[in-house]
Protein backbone atom coordinates (compact mmCIF):
# COMPACT_ATOMS: atom_id res chain seq x y z
CA UNK A 1 0.00 0.00 0.00
CA UNK A 2 1.36 3.36 -1.05
CA UNK A 3 2.36 5.11 2.57
CA UNK A 4 1.83 8.56 0.62
CA UNK A 5 -1.80 8.40 0.45
CA UNK A 6 -2.10 9.14 4.43
CA UNK A 7 -0.55 12.47 4.63
CA UNK A 8 -2.80 13.55 2.01
CA UNK A 9 -5.58 12.10 3.65
CA UNK A 10 -4.55 14.06 7.23
CA UNK A 11 -5.03 17.04 5.19
CA UNK A 12 -8.03 16.75 3.42
CA UNK A 13 -9.76 15.83 6.68
CA UNK A 14 -8.36 18.78 8.04
CA UNK A 15 -10.05 20.86 5.39
CA UNK A 16 -13.00 19.12 5.74
CA UNK A 17 -13.99 18.81 9.15
CA UNK A 18 -14.58 22.55 9.77
CA UNK A 19 -17.03 22.71 6.57
CA UNK A 20 -18.57 19.45 8.24
CA UNK A 21 -18.79 21.01 11.82
CA UNK A 22 -20.64 24.50 10.18
CA UNK A 23 -22.90 22.15 8.07
CA UNK A 24 -23.93 20.19 11.56
CA UNK A 25 -24.43 23.71 13.21
CA UNK A 26 -26.61 24.95 10.59
CA UNK A 27 -28.52 21.88 10.30
CA UNK A 28 -29.32 22.04 13.89
CA UNK A 29 -30.24 26.28 14.01
CA UNK A 30 -33.70 26.43 14.40
CA UNK A 31 -36.06 27.84 12.17
CA UNK A 32 -37.60 30.92 13.90
CA UNK A 33 -41.21 30.69 15.04
CA UNK A 34 -43.77 32.62 13.22
CA UNK A 35 -45.08 35.42 14.85
CA UNK A 36 -48.82 34.45 16.39
CA UNK A 37 -49.91 37.86 15.38
CA UNK A 38 -49.81 36.67 11.84
CA UNK A 39 -52.17 33.27 12.98
CA UNK A 40 -55.25 32.83 10.75
CA UNK A 41 -58.47 33.32 13.26
CA UNK A 42 -61.38 31.04 12.92
CA UNK A 43 -64.60 33.76 13.37
CA UNK A 44 -67.11 33.45 15.87
CA UNK A 45 -70.32 33.75 14.24
CA UNK A 46 -72.58 36.12 14.71
CA UNK A 47 -69.44 38.81 15.97
CA UNK A 48 -68.35 42.11 14.06
CA UNK A 49 -65.26 41.50 11.81
CA UNK A 50 -62.16 44.18 12.26
CA UNK A 51 -59.17 44.03 9.92
CA UNK A 52 -55.76 45.32 11.49
CA UNK A 53 -53.19 46.58 8.67
CA UNK A 54 -50.44 47.87 9.30
CA UNK A 55 -46.40 47.35 9.74
CA UNK A 56 -44.15 45.06 12.34
CA UNK A 57 -46.00 48.28 15.60
CA UNK A 58 -49.37 46.85 14.66
CA UNK A 59 -47.79 42.88 14.51
CA UNK A 60 -47.07 44.10 18.06
CA UNK A 61 -50.64 45.25 19.20
CA UNK A 62 -52.50 42.49 17.73
CA UNK A 63 -52.37 40.00 20.06
CA UNK A 64 -53.61 42.00 22.60
CA UNK A 65 -56.38 43.73 20.85
CA UNK A 66 -57.67 40.35 20.01
CA UNK A 67 -57.29 39.26 23.53
CA UNK A 68 -59.15 42.65 24.59
CA UNK A 69 -62.34 42.06 22.05
CA UNK A 70 -62.24 38.28 22.47
CA UNK A 71 -66.06 37.17 22.66
CA UNK A 72 -66.82 41.24 20.93
CA UNK A 73 -65.04 41.49 17.77
CA UNK A 74 -63.07 39.06 15.23
CA UNK A 75 -59.91 40.45 15.20
CA UNK A 76 -57.77 39.54 11.62
CA UNK A 77 -54.44 41.14 10.03
CA UNK A 78 -52.35 40.09 6.93
CA UNK A 79 -50.39 37.64 7.60
CA UNK A 80 -47.25 39.64 6.90
CA UNK A 81 -45.91 43.11 7.81
CA UNK A 82 -47.59 45.59 5.21
CA UNK A 83 -44.90 48.04 4.86
CA UNK A 84 -45.22 50.72 2.68
CA UNK A 85 -48.59 52.40 1.21
CA UNK A 86 -46.75 51.30 -2.51
CA UNK A 87 -47.35 47.63 -1.19
CA UNK A 88 -50.37 48.32 0.11
CA UNK A 89 -51.69 49.45 -3.26
CA UNK A 90 -50.12 46.54 -4.91
CA UNK A 91 -51.77 44.19 -1.72
CA UNK A 92 -54.93 45.71 -0.47
CA UNK A 93 -57.38 43.51 -2.42
CA UNK A 94 -55.87 40.42 -1.51
CA UNK A 95 -55.58 41.79 2.22
CA UNK A 96 -59.09 42.59 2.14
CA UNK A 97 -60.16 39.39 0.61
CA UNK A 98 -64.03 38.71 -0.13
CA UNK A 99 -65.38 38.65 3.47
CA UNK A 100 -67.51 41.57 5.05
CA UNK A 101 -65.34 43.77 7.28
CA UNK A 102 -66.91 46.18 9.81
CA UNK A 103 -64.29 47.63 10.76
CA UNK A 104 -60.36 48.47 8.90
CA UNK A 105 -58.10 49.69 11.33
CA UNK A 106 -55.08 51.01 9.29
CA UNK A 107 -51.41 52.62 9.26
CA UNK A 108 -48.72 53.29 6.83
CA UNK A 109 -45.93 55.88 7.53
CA UNK A 110 -42.46 54.14 9.05
CA UNK A 111 -42.00 52.07 5.80
CA UNK A 112 -42.21 54.83 3.87
CA UNK A 113 -39.71 57.50 5.68
CA UNK A 114 -37.06 55.09 6.23
CA UNK A 115 -33.79 55.52 3.77
CA UNK A 116 -32.61 52.15 2.12
CA UNK A 117 -29.66 52.09 -0.21
CA UNK A 118 -29.73 50.36 -3.75
CA UNK A 119 -29.72 46.90 -2.17
CA UNK A 120 -32.96 47.57 0.44
CA UNK A 121 -31.08 47.96 3.50
CA UNK A 122 -31.46 50.71 6.20
CA UNK A 123 -28.97 53.21 5.62
CA UNK A 124 -28.21 57.12 6.72
CA UNK A 125 -30.45 59.56 4.88
CA UNK A 126 -26.94 60.53 3.03
CA UNK A 127 -26.48 57.34 2.12
CA UNK A 128 -29.91 56.51 0.61
CA UNK A 129 -33.35 57.14 -0.90
CA UNK A 130 -36.64 57.72 1.01
CA UNK A 131 -38.92 55.02 0.23
CA UNK A 132 -41.75 57.45 -0.43
CA UNK A 133 -41.81 61.33 -0.94
CA UNK A 134 -44.56 63.11 0.64
CA UNK A 135 -46.40 64.21 -2.85
CA UNK A 136 -46.05 59.96 -3.15
CA UNK A 137 -47.04 58.99 0.23
CA UNK A 138 -50.35 60.79 -0.29
CA UNK A 139 -51.15 59.58 -3.38
CA UNK A 140 -51.08 56.22 -2.27
CA UNK A 141 -52.79 56.86 0.45
CA UNK A 142 -55.96 58.39 -1.17
CA UNK A 143 -55.80 55.24 -3.75
CA UNK A 144 -55.74 53.11 -0.38
CA UNK A 145 -58.74 55.29 0.86
CA UNK A 146 -60.99 55.36 -2.00
CA UNK A 147 -60.30 51.09 -1.79
CA UNK A 148 -61.47 50.45 1.87
CA UNK A 149 -64.48 52.79 1.27
CA UNK A 150 -65.59 50.21 -1.35
CA UNK A 151 -66.17 47.94 1.52
CA UNK A 152 -68.41 50.01 3.78
CA UNK A 153 -66.28 49.23 6.78
CA UNK A 154 -65.80 51.74 9.04
CA UNK A 155 -62.40 53.10 8.55
CA UNK A 156 -59.89 54.11 11.34
CA UNK A 157 -56.70 55.41 10.46
CA UNK A 158 -53.62 55.16 12.75
CA UNK A 159 -51.32 57.99 13.03
CA UNK A 160 -47.31 56.53 12.96
CA UNK A 161 -45.71 56.30 16.14
CA UNK A 162 -42.65 58.27 16.98
CA UNK A 163 -39.49 58.18 15.36
CA UNK A 164 -36.52 58.59 17.94
CA UNK A 165 -33.25 59.71 18.19
CA UNK A 166 -30.87 57.38 17.02
CA UNK A 167 -32.90 54.94 14.98
CA UNK A 168 -31.25 53.45 12.13
CA UNK A 169 -32.50 54.37 8.99
CA UNK A 170 -34.77 57.23 9.77
CA UNK A 171 -34.87 60.98 10.71
CA UNK A 172 -35.89 61.87 14.25
CA UNK A 173 -39.33 63.27 14.35
CA UNK A 174 -39.60 62.57 10.63
CA UNK A 175 -42.82 60.94 10.88
CA UNK A 176 -44.49 64.25 11.92
CA UNK A 177 -44.59 65.45 8.43
CA UNK A 178 -46.42 62.52 7.35
CA UNK A 179 -49.17 62.66 9.85
CA UNK A 180 -49.77 66.18 8.67
CA UNK A 181 -50.53 64.71 5.00
CA UNK A 182 -52.08 61.88 5.90
CA UNK A 183 -54.30 63.86 8.72
CA UNK A 184 -55.15 66.46 5.85
CA UNK A 185 -56.23 63.11 3.36
CA UNK A 186 -58.29 61.49 6.62
CA UNK A 187 -60.00 64.96 7.10
CA UNK A 188 -61.06 65.09 3.56
CA UNK A 189 -62.04 61.64 3.16
CA UNK A 190 -64.24 61.17 6.40
CA UNK A 191 -61.47 58.76 8.31
CA UNK A 192 -61.56 58.78 11.87
CA UNK A 193 -57.98 58.92 13.43
CA UNK A 194 -56.38 57.35 15.43
CA UNK A 195 -53.67 59.43 17.08
CA UNK A 196 -51.10 57.12 18.35
CA UNK A 197 -48.24 59.37 17.51
CA UNK A 198 -49.52 61.39 20.40
CA UNK A 199 -50.82 58.37 23.04
CA UNK A 200 -47.00 57.32 22.41
CA UNK A 201 -45.35 60.28 22.46
CA UNK A 202 -47.07 61.22 25.94
CA UNK A 203 -45.06 58.02 27.26
CA UNK A 204 -42.33 57.19 25.04
CA UNK A 205 -39.40 56.78 27.20
CA UNK A 206 -41.57 54.27 29.27
CA UNK A 207 -42.78 52.50 26.15
CA UNK A 208 -40.62 52.90 23.42
CA UNK A 209 -37.21 50.77 23.35
CA UNK A 210 -34.58 53.15 22.97
CA UNK A 211 -32.94 54.26 19.65
CA UNK A 212 -35.88 51.98 17.85
CA UNK A 213 -38.89 52.85 16.55
CA UNK A 214 -40.38 49.63 18.04
CA UNK A 215 -41.57 49.17 21.54
CA UNK A 216 -41.67 47.27 24.80
CA UNK A 217 -43.65 44.51 25.20
CA UNK A 218 -45.97 46.75 28.00
CA UNK A 219 -45.51 49.79 25.41
CA UNK A 220 -47.70 47.35 22.50
CA UNK A 221 -50.14 46.12 25.09
CA UNK A 222 -51.18 49.92 26.14
CA UNK A 223 -51.04 50.90 22.16
CA UNK A 224 -53.82 47.94 22.27
CA UNK A 225 -55.69 49.66 25.02
CA UNK A 226 -55.77 52.52 22.47
CA UNK A 227 -56.55 50.86 19.20
CA UNK A 228 -59.60 49.33 20.93
CA UNK A 229 -60.50 52.38 22.53
CA UNK A 230 -60.77 54.08 19.00
CA UNK A 231 -62.47 50.62 17.69
CA UNK A 232 -64.89 49.45 20.14
CA UNK A 233 -67.22 52.13 19.73
CA UNK A 234 -67.43 51.84 15.72
CA UNK A 235 -68.44 47.75 16.44
CA UNK A 236 -72.18 47.01 15.44
CA UNK A 237 -74.00 44.48 17.57
CA UNK A 238 -73.67 40.94 17.28
CA UNK A 239 -75.45 39.23 14.75
CA UNK A 240 -77.70 36.48 16.11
Amino acid sequence: MNSSRYPRLAVLALFALPMLQAADAAAKKKVPAPSPALAAVADVPGLPRVLLIGDSISMGYTVPVRTLLAGKANVHRPPENCGDTARGVKSLDKWLGEGKWDVIHFNFGLHDLKYLDGKGALVAPDQGKQVASLAEYEKNLRALVARMKQTGAKLIFATTTPVPAGSSGRVERDEQRYNEVAGRVMKESGVAVDDLAAFAGARLEKIQLPKNVHFTPDGYAQLADAVVASIRPLLPPARK
